[in-house]
């Protein structure tokens, strides 16, 4: 216990789950924790589980002007900021001439710009702080994909390279940028896959299961905490085997 005490972390997409996962762990962890998503309920239910080191931000992450908003109010209520883990994404799931141009954009807005976004928003407190930690929430499809998922691989391949591109400008303020890749976890995100389309994902898994939020929590936590201090421009997978 203890391994984010004295930090200060913003955790996107943070209403449910791998995102409420970090929240909760990032938390026993000693970390006071600002959470955002755009599903109000559920994260002000979050909050008020874990009371008072969660503070629950509305926040749609491929706004700019509502990035500048959650850092400047960070900043107002805790004074600095140590962590962002940019965890917030959507998922569709498509073939190629199915795939309409509106779920196409919708997919880059945010899992790919609001990933831009955060990063360049918390460059100037990191920076004051003497550096930070940044985790990008990529996925098994940020390195490698397969067919109806063209528009979703296309943002965390996306994901993959400006992790890679930030952590080379970025070091110099001792700012950390590292990447995470689950595999097939199970999550509200995959519910309403069909159910063979999960079995078919589980099959190809060699550790023949889905992987749990608790375990990619774990992985985040690691790059988020001085235990990783030496760790930048890391890809790191939570997939079961899937990518060796």
């Amino acid at each position: 216990m203890g391994r984010l005490d004295g930090k200060v972390a913003i955790i996107t997409g943070a209403a449910r789950g791998q995102g409420a996962a970090e929240a909760r762990l990032f938390a026993a962890e000693g970390a006071r924790v600002v959470a955002t998503d755009v599903l109000r309920t559920d994260g002000e239910a979050l909050a008020a589980e874990l009371g008072p080191a969660v503070t629950f931000l509305h926040q749609d992450v491929s706004s700019e002007a509502g990035w500048d908003e959650v850092v400047a109010t960070t900043l107002e209520r805790h004074g600095r900021l140590d962590v962002l883990v940019n965890n917030a994404a959507i998922y569709r799931s498509a073939p190629i001439a199915e795939h309409s141009l509106a779920d196409y954009e919708q997919l880059v807005a945010i899992n790919q710009i609001g990933v831009f976004l955060g990063m360049r928003a918390v460059i100037r407190p990191m920076k004051d702080a003497g550096g930070g930690s940044i985790v990008n929430i990529s996925s098994g499809a940020g390195l490698r994909s397969t067919k109806y998922m063209i528009g979703y691989a296309a943002t965390k391949f996306a994901v993959t390279g400006m992790t890679t591109a930030a952590s080379s400008e970025l070091a110099r303020w001792r700012i950390r940028v590292n990447s995470v890749h689950p595999g097939v976890i199970e999550t509200p995100m995959i519910a309403g896959n069909p159910p063979a389309m999960n079995e078919a994902m589980v099959r190809g898994t060699p550790l023949r299961r889905m992987g749990s939020v608790q375990e990619v929590a774990a992985a985040v936590l690691f790059l988020a905490s001085d235990e990783a201090s030496y760790v930048t421009g890391a890809h790191l997978t939570v997939d079961g085997g899937v990518s060796a």
